[in-house]
């Protein structure tokens, strides 16, 4: 997809040549050191431009180094270009669905798949300015584009566009990131496949799609290519879809994936691909039946690799396995001069997930204790996450059996988005709202959200959680009415009914039989 020595992205067209003279200048000339660094980051994806930028704010003199594209994965090859490829999924979607609100189309309707993904290039084009190299140098940072490798405990060379630098740190932050990770399958390799850092170079609709992996990525491209017209297969090891979601939630997704003409062979085994003059063939067992399916192009989506080659980690006295950097609870590595934030690290593979561990590591690497802040905690951060099917799932907190695995009494309620009038008069009804509270508290100890904006509702929920709220204030928050996220008040109530405790009942129907 990417050819980073020629400076150009697939496809070489104009609005690619933007993004490019954004994130990964040509001609760029990195600086020469002057002295030491306060803070020397590695990786600017999201973890890493935070670092940098917020550090350069605070005063600290700050070098960020990137090997490939400024904005890492979320700006180029994955949250950024798949929302604009969902988005134009939905619309034709929506247009299928006209009638049903009384628009009559004429035959012949066209749907050009070169022009949405032209559109999803020219906005991600758009959004580039913000994670430029001028932008960042504009703003304080010494931008490097080339390879880092440690050299020493508190040294890291830099080579890039022929000139080679040593920089000499005080503080250092690895936010390197994770890739697309290859499954072992027989015959993969050789057939060619498509990752997210490669299936938004397309230009041409796959007529026949094979997706490997019903996790979020398989999920959102597997609809969004079926209702783009593409005739999509997608093959699961367990059992549905979305193995780490509420199984209720997953199964109305499914549903509504399956009606978009997504089939699923889920309980895949023994995965076999065969190039072939019709297609790429792909042999899968599913529930005790052979199928055989041939496809245009196969789509990966199965997990991350950490991005650890070529650092020299060892080099540094930073210690990493396969699941990559090891940290502290303080995101501080083996090496107390070094940090880590991000998919090199964490569990949470999400932007947002950067963006507050980036805020983890500057306060614990640049602010000395007698600023009264204290060591800042990854372990205390309150993580929503959302996949953006559609609908969409969203979800904070503990699931039923994460709070019975930690002997925590739990007491489940759930409202569904078929009595919620702003959903029903949107056609948008199949969903719900599911809290988990603390027995004996109003502590919300998780919540899940099915709907069509499941990602922007999850966040009233978030807050409660942070704020350390109960379910009591959430009951007692006015809503405007007609919203769909009337459905978080909704659900809450049906606590509040359940613990409207036969006493009370008792004295207001004393009170009420006096008013008579």
């Amino acid at each position: 997809m990417m050819a980073h020595e020629l400076g150009t992205m697939l496809p070489d067209d104009e609005h690619n040549r933007v993004l490019v003279n954004n994130v990964h200048p040509p001609q760029w000339v990195n600086p020469e050191p002057d002295g030491r660094y306060n803070m020397v980051v590695i990786g600017a994806g999201t973890a890493g431009l935070i670092t940098a930028v917020v550090s350069a704010s605070l005063g600290a003199k700050v070098a960020l180094i990137e090997k490939h594209l400024m904005g890492g994965d979320c700006l180029n090859v994955g949250c950024v270009p798949s929302k604009g490829v969902i988005r134009a999924a939905r619309a034709w979607s929506d247009v299928r669905r006209a009638e049903e609100f009384g628009v009559h189309l004429p035959p012949g309707v066209k749907y050009d798949f070169p022009a949405a993904m032209e559109r999803m290039r020219k906005l991600r084009a758009r959004i580039s300015h913000a994670d430029s190299a001028h932008r960042y140098k504009s703003l304080g940072v010494d931008v490097y584009i080339g390879s880092a490798t440690f050299t020493s405990p508190d040294t890291i060379a830099v080579e890039g566009h022929a000139v080679n630098r040593t920089l000499t740190f005080a503080k250092a932050a690895i936010c390197t990131g994770a890739r697309a990770a290859t499954p072992s399958t027989p015959g993969l390799k050789e057939a060619g496949y498509l990752t997210n850092e490669t299936v938004f170079s397309l230009v041409e609709l796959p007529r026949r799609l094979g997706v490997i992996g019903a996790g979020p990525i398989g999920c959102e491209l597997a609809q969004s290519f079926a209702r783009f017209g593409s005739e999509v297969y997608l093959v699961e090891a367990m059992h549905g879809i979305m193995p780490n979601e509420d199984r209720d939630a997953a199964e109305i997704v499914l549903k509504s994936m399956q009606r978009d003409g997504v089939k699923l062979l889920c309980c895949g085994k023994d995965v076999q691909i065969q190039k072939t003059e019709a297609g790429k063939r792909m042999t899968v067992h599913s529930h005790g039946q052979q199928y055989e399916i041939t496809v245009d192009e196969i789509l990966v989506g199965v997990g991350r690799t950490p991005n650890v080659e070529g650092l020299n980690l060892e080099g540094a006295g930073v210690e990493y396995d396969k699941q990559g950097v090891k940290v502290n609870a303080n995101l501080q590595t083996t090496n107390p001069r070094i940090y880590a934030a991000g998919d090199i690290c964490s569990k949470y593979k999400f932007t947002h997930a950067a963006d507050a561990m980036a805020q983890i590591v500057i306060q614990n690497a640049l602010f000395p204790h007698p600023f009264g802040l204290g060591k800042a905690n990854v372990e205390n951060l309150i993580m929503p996450w959302a996949t953006f099917t559609e609908p969409e799932v969203a979800h904070v907190g503990m699931y039923e059996a994460d709070a019975k695995a930690k002997g925590l009494e739990v007491e489940t309620y759930t409202f569904k988005l078929d009595e919620v009038d702003r959903a029903i008069l949107d056609g948008e009804d199949e969903g719900f709202a599911r809290i988990h509270i603390q027995k004996g508290t109003d502590k919300v100890l998780g919540a899940t959200v099915v709907a069509a904006r499941a990602g922007d509702m999850i966040g009233e929920f978030s807050v409660l959680m942070k704020a350390g709220a109960g379910a009591g204030t959430l009951a007692a928050t006015i809503h405007p009415y007609p919203t769909q996220a009337e459905v978080n008040k909704r659900v809450v109530h049906l606590w509040r009914k359940a613990h409207f405790t036969d006493r009370t009942k008792k004295i207001l129907t004393w009170l009420f039989s006096k008013m008579r």
